[in-house]
């Protein structure tokens, strides 16, 4: 061992282990890595690509350390500040260190088949003599016409053409240009290219603003800004919070030549934010999009990496830009729960941004309109600096809210529905129809929210009431059309509707409850002129699906707009004038303590979609519990009302932000053992915290409101503590200590958004 010593190498793995390995150098290798750089290393009769974190001395080796196989960088592909990071985030977050460093880094450079990339690369051709008159030609291409013709096509472009165009304009077999290659009329090289899928898309020069006294003092703020702050900006809806982003980095860009990550919670969603950042910044910018290829995030990567590119704007994952000379993060409707991470490692990229802020010296920027109770009360207690934007730009005023009680009976108007499922005015009451034949009357746009897809929500028998359920999950299947099937949102199971019920043979299955295809079957029936867009799952799984219906929304080619909660982010359409939410009572009712809070801001980010341009707007919220204080406090525009009452329910019992949280989830295809291991797994922790003392709480064990999702049957516990270390010290002890058999799985969910 001690001919080893300083050739040996700490290296983290992405395994579900809680440690790291050693590894030997090569005593013959040259290139010798720093921590940070990818190695390709033997692990378990398979090659695995793990990182480097430096020098070992071998003390406690049990056995001859391995040699690596593979130094496949010349730079390290993760800096010491990531490195940092990335370590805070297995240590607070529970998972080990290997996993995050996998997370942190692009796929294509974590798959081990491949440890380097294949960067696309054009065929560049040239020409390399020139031919000038006929007679030359004649003699040089006799009996080659073929030849002849891409010389000439060559030589009416320039004398240089990818290979891509050439064969775009003439047809040629590769045999023709090998040919004049030999004859060294050409060469041929290969160029590597970065593969940006957003270069196509055209991005229009916005409109100049002059900033509010409000926007101004909240740039002001922002630019004098110390290392590591970080600013809760409440802004209205509408009220110019990207304004204050665009002149914040122009600030540290422009001015200070650094570098700057936008956050924002679905990159797909938000065409319109991401074209006013490129409309400004241009190619300064590069957008990771969540269905861009594996070749195409790593090129955006390497962009950033380079210093090509100063601005990262994506969804959670862009948090681990490796962008150097850190200035400014920016995380544009905070409160959104997609930024949290649903798998291994469970982050919150909100939490990570303020992390990696600190370490880098940068300022961070909280963007909502409805900020998350964590980042409000973080705000009062003065560790966040709160910035408001009170009043919409130019002049416009938050539309005017009105409620309908659908516990009212509805009146049979004009419905001419056909088929199984609900009819038209049982769905689009009278006051909401009437506003809707006034808006297509006058030209303007509409908006509906529907936050569940599919065309019914589930299958009864109409004589045993038995319902269609998932064989592999603890939800019913949902009724879609085009094709006509049963599936499940959880596990993606489908089968054939049927037309009897599997367990009487009764033959009058009723569809129950209403999905988006549903009601853009029965607009379509209540006005066959009108232009309709239905915005869901299941319409926008193309790459540019969003952004093209959206562009469509933007042109006026659309009239009526249906969709999902996806439609309530950050549009901006001046000529929508009506939004109308034809259930606001979905998901407000569900077992999880921010069941409320969610529904709240749902409602009010849609509400701030109408009224944007001078001609103003209203809204429409269709409800059953029109004085629950989530539908209540949205149709006032009453966020810190909501506020107020929210908080006081989450006293007794304490949850989040009153204190932290962390759902530790027991799973597997067993029922019976997924039980006896959440009960062992709670006597542990029982006994545990008896013995240590400390501030913590257990809950549990219970089976999970979804007690069963793809095949496998989940119970869990959870770990409530006003004390984050003492949180962190007990899961983190267990998840390392206490034993799973093979088949079953432990999960921990830190400062978890739903408990579902």
């Amino acid at each position: 061992m001690t001919s080893e010593l300083g050739r040996l190498v700490e290296v983290a793995l992405p395994v579900p282990l809680f440690q790291t390995f050693t590894y030997a150098l090569d005593p013959a290798a040259e290139s010798i890595p720093v921590a940070g750089s990818r190695v390709v290393v033997p692990f378990r009769n398979r090659k695995e690509i793990g990182v480097c974190l430096g020098p070992t001395d071998g003390v406690g080796l049990k056995q001859k350390a391995k040699r690596v196989i593979e130094v496949p960088d010349a730079a390290p592909a993760l800096s010491e500040s990531m490195l940092s990071l990335c370590r805070w985030i297995a240590d607070y977050y529970i998972v080990p260190f290997g996993m995050v460093l996998r997370t942190a880094l692009p796929a294509a450079l974590t798959g081990s088949e491949q440890p380097r990339p294949v960067r696309k690369t054009h065929r560049i051709v040239r020409l390399r003599e020139d031919l000038p008159t006929l007679i030359h030609r004649d003699k040089a291409f006799g009996r080659a016409p073929q030849q002849r013709a891409v010389f000439e096509l060559l030589e009416s472009l320039g004398g240089t053409s990818t290979l891509d165009h050439l064969l775009g304009g003439l047809a040629f077999s590769p045999s023709v240009l090998k040919a004049l290659e030999k004859r060294g009329l050409v060469t041929v090289d290969s160029k590597e290219i970065d593969r940006d899928p957003f270069a196509l898309r055209e991005t229009k020069a916005g409109k100049p603003h002059l900033p509010t006294s409000a926007q101004a003092a909240a740039i002001a703020n922002l630019s004098a800004a110390g290392p590591g702050e970080v600013f809760l900006l409440h802004g209205i809806t509408g009220s110019g919070k990207t304004l204050v982003y665009i002149e914040l980095l122009r600030e540290i860009v422009d001015e200070r030549g650094q570098t700057a990550i936008v956050l924002v919670p679905e990159i797909a969603l938000t065409p319109q934010t991401v074209d006013r950042f490129r409309a400004v910044f241009g190619d300064r910018i590069a957008v990771l999009h969540s269905a861009l290829s594996d070749g195409e995030r790593y090129d955006a990567w390497l962009a950033l990496k380079r210093g090509d590119k100063k601005i990262a704007v994506g969804a959670r994952s862009a948090i681990f830009a490796p962008l150097e000379k850190l200035g400014a993060i920016i995380v544009d409707e905070e409160h959104e729960s997609s930024y949290k991470q649903g798998d291994t490692p469970r982050y919150h990229a909100r939490e990570v941004a303020i992390m990696r802020a600190q370490l880098e010296g940068a300022t961070v920027v909280l963007g909502s309109a409805t900020p998350s109770l964590e980042s409000w009360t973080n705000a009062l207690a003065s560790k966040y600096r709160l910035l408001t934007l009170p009043e919409r730009v130019g002049g416009g005023r938050l539309p005017r809210v009105e409620v309908i009680d659908l516990r009212l009976r509805a009146v049979k108007l004009a419905d001419t529905s056909t088929g199984p499922g609900t009819g038209y005015s049982s769905v689009i009451r009278d006051e909401l129809d009437v506003a809707l034949a006034s808006t297509l009357m006058r030209g303007e746009q509409s908006i509906l929210l529907l936050n569940r897809r599919g065309y019914s929500a589930f299958v009864q028998c109409n004589d045993c009431g038995n319902v269609v359920v998932c064989p592999n999950c603890s939800i019913t299947l949902t009724v879609h059309r085009a094709p006509e099937r049963l599936l499940c949102h959880y596990c993606s199971h489908q089968e054939p509707l049927q037309s009897t019920c599997a367990r009487c043979g009764g033959v009058t299955p009723r569809h129950r409850g209403m999905g988006t295809q549903q009601v853009e079957r029965l607009l379509a029936e209540r006005f066959p002129s009108a232009r309709i867009a239905r915005m869901d799952v299941d319409t926008t799984s193309g790459k540019w699906a969003h952004a093209e219906i959206l562009d469509r929304v933007g042109s006026g080619d659309v009239d009526i707009l249906l969709g999902t909660q996806m439609i309530a982010k950050g549009l901006d359409f001046p000529n929508v004038t009506l939004v109308g939410v034809i259930d606001a009572d979905v998901g407000i009712n569900l077992p999880d303590f921010r069941a409320s809070e969610r529904c709240f801001q749902l409602l009010s980010q849609v509400a701030g979609r109408a009224g944007r341009g001078p001609k103003g707007g209203s809204v429409l919220i269709q409800t059953r519990v029109p004085s629950h204080h989530a539908v209540r406090c949205a149709l006032a525009h009453d966020y810190k009302t909501f506020v107020r009452d929210e908080l006081a329910g989450r006293l007794k019992p304490p949850y989040p932000p009153n204190l932290r949280l962390a759902n530790i989830v027991f799973s597997g295809t067993d029922d019976r053992a997924t039980a006896a291991l959440a009960t062992a797994g709670a006597d542990w922790l029982r006994d545990l915290l008896t013995h240590a003392g400390g501030e913590v709480t257990l809950i549990g064990p219970a089976p999970a409101p979804i007690e069963r999702i793809k095949t496998r049957w989940r119970w869990h516990v959870l770990l409530k503590s006003p004390n984050s270390l003492e949180l962190t010290r007990v899961g983190r002890y267990f998840m390392e200590r206490f034993p799973v058999p093979a088949a079953l799985r432990v999960t921990l969910d830190r400062d978890p958004v739903a408990l579902l």
